[in-house]
Order: C-alpha cells, then sequence, then structure tokens
C-alpha cells in the first residue's frame, strides 16, 4: 500500500474528490441535493471544500490546502475567485514520517489519531474580491452541540455503509447532504458516529474521501449555522486493508465554536494567541 492510500484511510477525508457515505436501504436520489441548496458551499482546487463566512473570507481544514503549491484560487457558486492569501492556524502540525512509516509497516495506526488530535486542522482564506453574489454561512458560537442533529454536505466520495467507499476514489462527483447526530464535542473537535439502519437517522450518512473542509450544520430556528468542518475519520482495524465509510466509524470533525476569537481576531486584522497571519507554506505532509 502507498503512503498515500495509507493517510486517505487514517484521515478518511482528503485524496481527486461522487460524495457522503449514505445508508445501503436508501435510494442515493434521497442524497443529492442542488447547489442552489447551499451556495456557500468553497470547492477547493482538485478535492476538499471550505465555507464561505464573510463577503471576503472563507474557511476550511487546513490539510486541505496544498502541499507544496500557493492557492491561488477557489470556486464558490460556480464561479472561480482568486485568493489573495491564507491564513493557517499556528497550531497547524502534520504527522510525523516516522508514525507514516510504523503505520505502513505494521496497519497499526493509533499514535496517528493520536497526532491527527492534537493539530488545529483550521485555516482562513482571504479572497481577493468580495463575494457579492452568495450570502455567507453564519457560524455556531454555542457549545451545545452534543445531541444535536446535524446536516453535511459534500461532493467527496460516495458509497454505503455496508460495502464502504473506495479509498482510491474518484473523490468528486455530486453534491450530497446527510443527516447525523453529535455524539461528544470538547476542545477542537466535534464528532459522530455512522449507525447502523436499525439506530440510524432516515438520511443518515458520513462525509467521504475528499469532502474534508465540509460543512457540519446545526439548525437554529430556520437557519442552518456552520458548527464543523469535515477533519478525519477513525477506521478501526488493520489500516492497510481498512475501508472508509464503514457502519460504525466515526468522524471527528473541526469544532468552529471553539474557534471563534481566532477566526474574528484574524477577519479583524487582530492577531490574538494561536493566530499565525502571515501567508506562510504549509508543511511537508507526506503523501495527503
Amino acid at each position: 500500500m502507498t503512503r498515500f492510500l495509507l493517510l486517505t484511510l487514517l484521515l478518511a477525508m482528503s485524496s481527486t474528490a461522487s460524495a457522503v457515505v449514505i445508508r445501503h436501504d436508501v435510494d442515493d436520489s434521497k442524497y443529492r441535493i442542488p447547489a442552489s441548496e447551499f451556495p456557500a458551499l468553497v470547492d477547493m482546487p482538485g478535492e476538499g471544500h471550505g465555507v464561505l463566512i464573510a463577503p471576503q473570507w472563507a474557511i476550511t481544514a487546513a490539510h486541505t490546502l496544498p502541499a507544496h503549491a500557493e492557492l491561488k484560487h477557489v470556486t464558490i457558486n460556480g464561479v472561480s475567485r482568486d485568493v489573495e492569501r491564507v491564513i493557517v492556524h499556528s497550531g497547524y502540525t502534520t504527522v510525523p514520517q516516522e508514525l507514516i512509516d510504523q503505520a505502513t509497516a505494521s496497519g497499526e495506526a493509533m499514535l496517528i489519531v493520536v497526532a491527527l488530535a492534537s493539530s488545529d486542522d483550521i485555516a482562513l482564506i482571504k479572497l481577493a474580491q468580495p463575494v457579492t453574489d452568495v450570502a455567507p454561512a453564519a457560524i455556531y458560537e454555542r457549545s451545545d452541540e452534543p445531541g444535536q442533529i446535524v446536516k453535511i454536505i459534500g461532493k467527496g466520495a460516495t458509497g454505503t455503509g455496508d460495502t464502504c467507499h473506495d479509498p482510491r476514489g474518484p473523490n468528486r462527483t455530486e453534491l450530497r447532504r446527510a443527516f447525523n447526530k453529535v455524539t461528544s464535542a470538547y476542545d477542537r473537535w466535534l464528532c459522530y458516529v455512522f449507525d447502523e439502519p436499525a439506530s440510524a437517522l432516515p438520511l443518515e450518512g458520513v462525509l467521504g474521501n475528499g469532502d474534508s473542509g465540509g460543512p457540519l450544520l446545526i439548525q437554529t430556528n430556520d437557519q442552518w449555522s456552520l458548527a464543523g468542518l469535515g477533519s478525519w475519520k477513525v477506521v478501526q482495524g488493520n489500516v492497510l486493508t481498512a475501508r472508509p465509510g464503514r457502519y460504525g466509524q466515526v468522524a471527528c470533525n473541526v469544532r468552529v465554536s471553539h474557534y471563534v476569537g481566532w477566526i474574528e481576531s484574524v477577519m479583524s486584522g487582530k492577531p490574538q494567541t494561536g493566530a499565525d497571519t502571515s501567508s506562510r507554506p504549509l508543511p511537508q505532509r507526506s503523501g495527503i
């Protein structure tokens, strides 16, 4: 197995991005949606997503950014938008190569999960011009996410919970949405479980490879607000043979409410601790 494929299994969100892994007993057509349902969705080059949160600002998971090149444009509402600069959280770190090598040799990757969980996987994208044809998504600032129903949206890899999806892709096709229930939220992360049909929501699902940075939305009154960004997934068993998107897997997502202060400080130009406002290249991410 290549390192690329191994980390695809570990992150289970990012590799070229059909979308959202769904229940095997519900027709796929019930999950598909038009782009007009969430026009604030940002398409990163190749695969991965972000969300427009202000006329000139988008947010994404840091690991969706190009590893060895400058991010020059993103697509919003079908229109390519030039990027002025990217601000990566200073707490973002990549998985050490030594851990990747160990997991490649053994199939056991718990310490990679630990490394992923200790990183601030978040970045802001400042656009060269304000977006005037799309309303930005509101941010969910409360800390009561556990037990809440979330809507997940993306164009990443698709499949069903019984057969999963091929970790080699393809990782971008049709736009889908699904729902799930937050099981835990603390510090940087909020997580949910992809339940089997007997205990699942009618349109239960989980984000797939290529959905990194995609939105998890919580409804407040009649508005869906941004609560999380797709980041990584716990794949049980030997990571060399496991398939992402199986029933029972846990998906963990950047908890946006944890970063409200950082987001506001960066967008206002008044950085606080943890804000790196320089446009800097990402550290090498070893095969992602």
